[in-house]
């Protein structure tokens, strides 16, 4: 049964799960348009985080970045690669839309890549209600980045 709860920073399956996001996108597009968060970025009062565990298995993270009191930004959505597929960033994406829109918040954004190897999580966010956007906060327009938005 898949469970979705707040991340425990202390765990060190959640260390290596990240760290195996950022292996991930070094292959995917160049430095500087890696927008992934390491641990310590998401480990910041400002960003809330879920990891989906099956049994004891971490199979996929999702998390949340303040922007303003009424915008926050879709970080680390990430589902292990033998468990793609099964519903699980879609889950996970619910959850955190409905957590964003308890607290007040009206809108949802992420840049995520252009790449082929994005072609499954572009297609997740666009059936959940996201559209195409102009970069937001710090983002500057970037031919390896997609940005999507979504009002709650």
């Amino acid at each position: 049964m898949l469970s979705i709860v707040r991340a425990d920073f202390e765990d060190a399956a959640l260390a290596r799960f990240l760290q195996d996001h950022l292996d991930d996108m070094r292959s995917t597009a160049p430095p500087e348009s890696r927008h992934a968060f390491d641990l310590s970025a998401l480990d910041r009062p400002e960003v809330r985080l879920w990891c989906a565990r099956l049994d004891a298995e971490l199979v996929g993270t999702a998390a949340l970045a303040r922007i303003d009191a009424a915008h926050e930004e879709l970080k680390s959505m990430r589902t292990a690669p033998h468990r793609r597929g099964q519903g699980i960033a879609r889950a996970l994406l619910r959850v955190v839309v409905d957590d964003a829109r308890s607290r007040g918040v009206r809108r949802l954004s992420l840049e995520t890549g252009s790449m082929e190897f994005f072609a499954g999580a572009r297609a997740l966010y666009r059936s959940e209600g996201f559209t195409p956007c102009d970069p937001f906060a710090h983002y500057s327009p970037d031919p390896n980045s997609i940005f999507l938005t979504r009002a709650l």
